[in-house]
């Protein structure tokens, strides 16, 4: 059964693919409204509820503008000195700390037999997500518009492993990076499947502030190989836990938000959402 807050994301969705698809129209409240079948009133009152902001603002928040000021204002020696410190990223918004812990060896090649691997679903701002985790922390993250799916998906990774449909407090902890009050956020520990070149990318996206964008390139930069953006394009497209390790700040040079694993739209409402909250704090 669908919560109501999965049924307002999915008509938010609507929205801002809408506003993405539109934008050079400059579309107005009432031609968005119309889009999703909603009153002008009780739109705008529910995408300021999701997002702490009108459409119009989100709308500023989409442009390809917008996105090339954020990567012309970035000072990158900020974002080289938080790669080289071990910080989670200058600027974030919270005391969040998230670590990553690559499997051994014997976890990565055997498909995760000696693993017991715990699984739940949970409604996150953008839409289903499954989370999993083991004994060491979160194994995978992922949005679940098909629960069966996101299952295979997570079975995949981690064929030999056994699995246990239950919330325990490593996903509980980790589930608080949704909520705009982080003050109950603690460290949050990933323990990830991947090569050692994954792992340095993954960390690097870690770097990146919330409400902060950059580019494949200069992610090649950070981890010192300058001339593997699309090797770095493919370790940022392989990322096994969504929204946190935040692959969807990664954007194209020219501005443009460009593809994600789990659909542009998404993408966009997150970058959106996530620029709401560093505006409201700034104010």
């Amino acid at each position: 059964m669908e919560t109501q807050e999965t049924i307002n994301y999915q008509r938010i969705a609507d929205a801002i693919n809408y506003i993405r698809t539109n934008f050079k129209d400059q579309p107005n409240l009432d031609d968005i409204a119309e889009k999703v079948n909603m009153s002008p009133f009780h739109f705008q009152r529910m995408f300021t509820d999701w997002a702490g902001i009108s459409p119009k603002k989100f709308l500023q928040y989409l442009s390809v503008e917008y996105a090339k000021g954020i990567l012309k204002e970035k000072q990158a020696t900020l974002f080289d000195a938080a790669f080289e410190t071990g910080l989670s990223g200058t600027g974030r918004l919270h005391d969040l700390f998230i670590n990553i812990e690559g499997m051994t060896p014997a976890e990565y090649k055997n498909g995760g037999m000696a693993l017991q691997i715990n699984y739940s679903f949970a409604d996150s701002p953008f839409g289903n997500i499954l989370v999993a985790s083991t004994y060491k922390g979160i194994c995978y993250l992922a949005f679940a518009d098909n629960r069966d799916e996101a299952l295979k998906g997570l079975q995949s990774q981690f064929p030999n492993a056994a699995y246990n449909q239950v919330v325990d407090h490593i996903q509980q902890e980790a589930m608080f990076i949704f909520q705009k009050d982080w003050s109950k956020l603690s460290n949050i520990k990933l323990h990830l499947k991947g090569t050692p070149f994954q792992l340095k990318v993954w960390e690097a996206l870690l770097q990146i502030p919330m409400g902060g964008l950059e580019t494949y390139g200069s992610l090649a930069k950070v981890i010192q190989s300058p001339n593997a953006s699309r090797a770095v394009g493919s370790a940022v497209g392989d990322n096994p836990v969504a929204f946190l390790i935040p692959c969807h700040r990664v954007i194209r040079s020219t501005g443009e938000f460009g593809g994600y694993h789990w659909g542009p739209t998404r993408k966009s409402a997150i970058i959106g959402w996530e620029a709401a909250q560093v505006h409201k704090m700034a104010v």
